[in-house]
Order: structure tokens, then sequence, then C-alpha cells
């Protein structure tokens, strides 16, 4: 059964298709286990293999950081990273003490919830991907059982090396530890002391022995008598008689050592990851013409409404799968600015669309797949007795989308930087604006000044209506150093003559982005040329000192 320990914290892994990457960052102590075993049976489907070597994730140079959270009046250290764990730092410390002993400690808040999130959501990407059975052990813990599955990844040796490239990938530590039982591989991942430890069959009793009794599992009043006791190690408690541990610690005591062993049960409780929504309807006769298919997409929306409404789920986007007889399928994917499930609506976007399927020598079969899907709950029937509705601008955006893509049809929301480049960001027609900023206490001092913000986009400075996607080169500038506006410049091979200028305004590199920006100028003059087009030009530097640009000459926008 192996056994996996990895620190870290953020988002988990393999989002199934999207960029973002998915992977947390925890703390020190964070684990996952996975299992060779499941009950009482011990089955072994690979021949041995040796245990990689050197697969121990280095993780890059770093300053301490510690997690912390509040136990009572107390605030702990919930988790450390390697390099304050160098400095002697581990959890369950104070972090006064903590920040006494490394002055320059970075500390961020503990997110107990989002840790247990990224947990599942890892598990159940494993559980898709890697070993049918996956369950949760604790809070930082997974077991995978391998019964069956070690082949396919080319042993246990094999899985161990793709399981800690795949964490390395996303910043992860980690350790595997393959055994015959839950309780085993358990402890050795997070008491082996080695990146992978792969135990032969049958020897997982001697390979556990010299660990300490911590690896079982006990309860912390018990682990405390047992020091009191000198019993340090599991074998010191293998050794000693059932009747007297029972009598003194309970059962409890008994039936971990069992589990660790192999002689009870430990069941597992796998984690099952969702299921896609899907309706299909095959045919007896292939389907030939867009009558029977308009037709049999209608019968389909509507079971897909059903199934949609039973979820309590909205669809963001939908797969039509045609299946001809060819195995030529053929796919239209349409996309929904909010979670839907009218049937009408989804209809109406797939009719339009109903002439891209080509049907060949005949479809056997259609199916609709919902490929994302947001929560959605009651919908409103009719509009507010109050008033006339606000006009639902989402079958606008739809059609338009599934008509010329979505990269086609977004728009600007502002962001906060002096560089024109980053001072906006593209929204999805419909996505609420970012937030900004963090609210305000009640006794904050700042909830006095009533004034509003300023835009980021300040109304002196304006801006070109289309700015380019990327600034490019202009030829033969003529111009007066250091800042009068250019007389005549060359763009895209055509000659411009300016007849009207003002500038310039300099912006200055965001030193704190990049190393390269700190001396980093721009100078920027808007320009009109005798045939009226109007252009936003800048020069690298501020033509006096050589180091803040080559004054070369760009256009940025018209």
């Amino acid at each position: 059964m192996p056994s996996v320990q990895f620190p870290g914290e953020g988002p988990h892994p393999d989002n199934h298709g999207k960029c973002e990457p998915t992977a947390p960052t925890y703390g020190q102590g964070r684990f996952f286990q996975t299992g060779r075993t499941l009950g009482s049976v011990v089955a072994r489907v690979c021949r041995e293999e040796e245990a990689p070597v050197g697969l121990a994730y280095a993780p890059p140079a770093e300053p301490p950081l510690v997690t912390a959270h509040k136990v009572g009046a107390r605030v702990e250290i919930a988790a450390v990273n390697p390099a304050a764990q160098a400095l002697g730092l581990a959890p369950g410390t104070a972090l006064t003490l903590a920040r006494a002993q490394v002055p320059d400690l970075e500390v961020r808040a503990a997110d107990p919830d989002g840790d247990a999130a990224d947990l599942r959501a890892l598990a159940e990407r494993l559980a898709r991907r890697w070993a049918p059975i996956v369950a949760v052990s604790d809070a930082d813990g997974l077991l995978i059982d391998l019964t069956g599955v070690a082949h396919l990844h080319g042993g246990e040796a094999g899985f161990a090396r793709r399981l800690l490239r795949l964490l390395a990938r996303h910043g992860i530590g980690g350790r595997v530890a393959v055994a015959d039982s839950a309780g085993a591989a358990w402890a050795l991942a997070r008491h082996g002391g080695q990146a992978v430890q792969i135990v032969a069959p049958g020897t997982h009793i001697a390979a556990i022995a010299p660990l300490p009794v911590s690896a079982l599992r006990l309860e912390p009043a018990a682990l405390e008598l047992l020091a009191r006791l000198g019993v340090d190690s599991v074998g010191q408690l293998l050794d000693m008689p059932r009747a007297p541990l029972v009598r003194r610690f309970g059962a409890a005591i008994v039936t971990r050592l069992d589990q660790a062993t192999g002689r009870a049960p430990e069941p597992l409780d796998p984690v099952v990851p969702p299921t896609r929504i899907a309706v299909e309807q095959r045919f007896a006769e292939p389907l030939l013409t867009a009558e029977p298919i308009e037709h049999w997409l209608r019968e389909l929306m509507a079971r897909l409404a059903q199934e949609l409404a039973r979820a309590g789920q909205g669809a963001r986007a939908v797969e039509l799968v045609a299946a001809r007889v060819d195995n030529r399928p053929q796919c239209l994917r349409l996309g929904f600015s909010r979670p839907t499930r009218d049937p009408a609506h989804m209809l109406r976007l797939a009719l339009r669309r109903i002439e891209e399927i080509d049907p060949g020598c005949g479809i056997d079969a259609l199916a609709l797949h919902v490929r994302r899907a947001d929560p959605l709950g009651a919908e409103t029937l009719a509009p507010s007795l109050a008033g006339e509705a606000a006009a639902d601008l989402a079958p606008l955006i739809d059609a338009l989308v599934n008509r010329i893509g979505t990269g086609r049809l977004w728009r600007v929301q502002p962001v906060e930087s002096d560089v024109p480049e980053r001072a906006l960001t593209l929204l999805a027609p419909l996505d609420p604006p970012a937030g900004r900023g963090v609210p305000l206490r009640a006794d904050d001092i700042r909830q006095l000044d009533a004034r509003a913000p300023d835009h980021p986009w300040h109304p002196r400075w304006p801006r070109p209506a289309r700015l380019l996607r990327r600034p490019e080169p202009v030829e033969h500038v003529i111009a007066e150093l250091p800042d009068q506006p250019p007389r005549r410049f060359t763009w895209r091979g055509l000659s411009h003559r300016v007849v009207r200028a003002d500038g310039p305004e300099r912006i200055a590199g965001e030193w704190w982005r990049r190393s390269a920006e700190r001396l980093a100028v721009r100078d920027y003059y808007r320009v009109e040329d005798e045939a009226g087009d109007r252009f936003w030009l800048y020069r690298r530097g501020d033509g006096v000192r050589a180091e803040t640009g080559d004054l070369a000459w760009f256009l940025h926008g018209r």
C-alpha cells in the first residue's frame, strides 16, 4: 500500500484542460498515502523492483515561510516550508517564539478548509487517471489502492516515479511508500525518512518495527503514556503481550497494531469523482437530413434540461456529438455566458449551427455532453410585479459568441498600472468586475475619506481607443531631443508628416515588478498627420541619459 507525503498549499493540480495550474504548495507535513491492499486481502500484482533513487524533490531556494492559525488564545504555526524547518521551526510552535527566533519570517494565514478542498480535488483527479480507489486518510493524507493497476504505470517503481514527477511539476515535494497494508504505508511515508520506499511482500512488519510509536496513528494521550513507560518503537509494542496492552490502553492500540501488520482489515472510503451530465439517443436507421436531426435535438435538449435541474446545475459549455456510421464523429461546442438550463435557448443556438453537421453516410447516434457546469438554483418564471424586468443580454451574447467565437467578444476592465499594456484586462461580457481591495473595518480612520476613489484611467491622460497587441517599431523618425514630438515617421512602409502633436507624457518602469525596469522611461506623444489620422507614439529613453533607453520609437495605439 503506497503512501505519499508532500508539502505545499494553493490551487489544486490538473484542472482537466484548463491552464491554470492546480496544485498547492503546502507547508511541512502534508501527506497523501496510497494502498496496495483492501481490507485483509494482501495481493501483489507486479514483480519486485528496486525503489527508484534520487526522486526527492529539491525545492528552489526560498525564504522561511510558515502558516499560522489560532488555537484558543494562542497563535501557533500550522505548517512550515523546508527553509523554516531548517531553522528549527515546527508545527505547534508559538508564532511569537518563531518571530523572535527568525526575525525575517514570512507568515501567512492557514486555510484548513481550502486545504481539505484541494486535497479532495487531488484525490478525485487521481481516481480518474491513476487508480480507481483513492481515499482521503486524514487532514493531510491520501490512500491509493494499487491492486491491479500498478502494472499500468510500469510497476510500483514506475508509479512512484510518475507520481513524484507530477507533484514536482507543481512545486510539491513528495514521499511515496508502498507496503502490504495501509497502516504500514502510512507509517513509512511519514517516518521512513526516504523519498520513495517500496517494501518487499511480507516484509512490512520488519520495515515498521524500528519506527516510532507515533507511526501507528495513536491518540496523544496514549503516546504520552507510552513515552513515560519507555516504549519508543513499534517493535517494542509488537513484542509485548496483548492482554496487558488492552487493559492499560484499550482496544485501540491493538487495532492499530493489527492494521499496520495486516492482521486486521482497514477498509477504505474512496472518493467518487463527479460524473459529467450527458444524454444520448441511438437510432435503428441512420439519420441523413436536417429535419430528423432537429427533431431529436429537441428531444435531447429537453432531457438535458431535466438532468441539469435534477443536479442543480446550469450548463456553461455543451458539446453535441453526432456519431456517424463511418466512425467519424461530428462535434459542435456551444458556450453560454452564464449558467443555463433553458432548453429553448440551448436548442436555438444549436439549430443555428446545424448546417455544420455533415451526416455523410448517416448518423446512428446523437449525444449531448455537458463539458462545464456551474451551480444554478431555482429560476424565476415571471418578471417582478413591481416593474418591468431588466433587459437580459445573455441570449444576445450567447448568439454572438457561438457565431464569431469566444476570443472576439469581451469587455475591458481597468487595472491600476501606469504601463499602458498592463492597465487593462479582458473579461467575459457578463463576468462581474473584480473586487477592489479589502473592505475597511468600521473603526478604520480611512472611513473618514468620503472622496470617490480615483479611476485607474485618469481623464487628464486620455488613451487611444485601440492599443496594438504589441508596440510596432517606426522608422525614419525626425524629432528634436530631448522632448520634442516627432515631425515625420514611417510606419508599415508609409511616411507620415506630423501637423499637430501633444506631449510628452513620461511613464517610468514598474521597478517592483522587474529589475530591468528600474531605470526604464517612455515618452508618449499624441500626433496627427496631414490626412487627419492620429497615432500614439512613444520613445524609449528620456533623450538625456543613455541608461533610460535606446531612443527607439514605437507606435502603440491609434
